[in-house]
């Protein structure tokens, strides 16, 4: 079970976290709404490729990626947006599209947005459409070590 992977992971590196469980939700909005969080502190993961490497990009709900300002920011044509069969390899232990944005839990690199890093507090999918995190963000960067980006989102 995904769940108790992360649980273990965080409780493993001494993060202090808080779960709620919500009716399915299938998009970050979705979700932020069920959970009752801001949708501006809800970080949704998108699955990218660069240069054909599997990395995670991390957003507030209310904000979609303009994949053109990313291959910009990033200096790079060659990225693109994992495909669903793509996310199911590279997360077994997740609901397609309910990853949690804990990359080093699979080997991967996270880019945030700089957005994400001015709240206190971010809640994300803990492998589940039905389940969320919460946590400091300060936690979580400790945790991950982000690469933070400033992506022009719409």
């Amino acid at each position: 079970m995904t769940a108790n992977r992360l649980f273990h992971y965080l409780d493993e590196h001494g993060i202090k976290y808080v779960t709620t469980s919500h009716s399915p939700a299938f998009t970050a909005a979705e979700v932020a709404v069920s959970a009752h969080v801001a949708t501006r502190s809800f970080a949704k993961t998108i699955v990218i490729k660069v240069d054909d490497v599997p990395s995670m990009l991390v957003l507030p709900a209310n904000r979609r990626i303009l994949i053109h300002e990313l291959r910009e920011m990033l200096e790079n044509e060659n990225v693109k947006l994992a495909t669903e069969r793509e996310m199911q390899e590279y997360f077994p232990d997740c609901e397609v599209g309910a990853m949690p944005p804990l990359g080093p839990m699979y080997g991967l690199k996270v880019h945030v947005s700089a957005g994400l890093t001015r709240e206190r507090d971010i809640t994300f999918n803990a492998g589940s459409h039905t389940e969320t995190v919460t946590m400091a963000y300060a936690d979580f960067e400790r945790l991950v070590h982000p690469a933070v980006i400033d992506l022009v989102t719409a």
